[in-house]
């Protein structure tokens, strides 16, 4: 085979393979595309390329060829030429498989989300449990509406509390002595609550931080 008829027939080779990634990235839905898009399916030897879509390595492949096609012209050992011929197989043979693989690829990229998500939600709910606030309902650590309406409806507690301390001291200064001893305690039981209140609000308020961080860095 001369070298004409070796770059003609693998400039044929891929031509018929990119009719076929053309048809697959045009067929790629939207969920695909966005499951994998930071994932690596090759080595980085073969393409650099990342995502579902296959279209990018048409082109590297191309490139390759051009430089074999070069590398003929000139005066180059047969092993060279061998081993450029090699590499260029190498690569339909990789993106061939990709093309196979691509189901496989997406369900396994989801795999990894679904243990993600569910990771995290587990470290979220072990933090809460060891945070000491765990009588706050679980299901509001994970809304951040619903932890804004927490934060507001403990303000409100405070409120409340300092009120009736307020309310209690007054009595105290005007009851009798025999009287006092029960309002001294229930003065320093709505203490201990507005404390726990209070801290219950720097808690939902470092909440929220971590749910806004995200997506404060997002929209820089």
């Amino acid at each position: 085979m001369n070298t004409s008829e070796l770059i003609h027939r693998l400039r044929v080779q891929l031509k018929q393979l990119e009719q076929e990634v053309l048809q697959h990235d045009s067929q790629l839905a939207k969920g695909q595309r966005k499951l994998l898009h930071d994932t690596e399916r090759f080595n980085h030897g073969l393409f650099n390329q990342s995502g579902a879509q296959l279209a990018p390595c048409i082109s590297q492949i191309s490139n390759k060829i051009t430089q074999l096609e070069k590398l003929l012209k000139g005066n180059i050992s047969t092993s060279t030429v061998a081993l450029s011929c090699e590499g260029i197989q190498d690569r339909f043979t990789a993106l061939r498989r990709a093309l196979n693989t691509t189901t496989l690829d997406v369900k396994s990229a989801e795999q990894q989300r679904v243990s993600r998500i569910a990771n995290a939600k587990q470290r979220r709910q072990q933090s809460h449990a060891d945070s000491g606030f765990s009588w706050i309902a679980s299901g509001v650590m994970h809304n951040s509406h619903q932890l804004y309406d927490e934060l507001n409806k403990h303000l409100n507690w405070v409120q409340t509390f300092e009120q009736k301390i307020a309310d209690l001291q007054s009595k105290l200064e005007n009851c009798h002595s025999a009287d006092k001893i029960a309002l001294q305690n229930e003065i320093l039981l709505v203490h201990r609550r507005l404390g726990k209140c209070r801290q219950a609000i720097s808690y939902i308020e470092d909440r929220i931080q971590a749910f806004e961080r995200p997506y404060r860095s997002h929209n820089r």
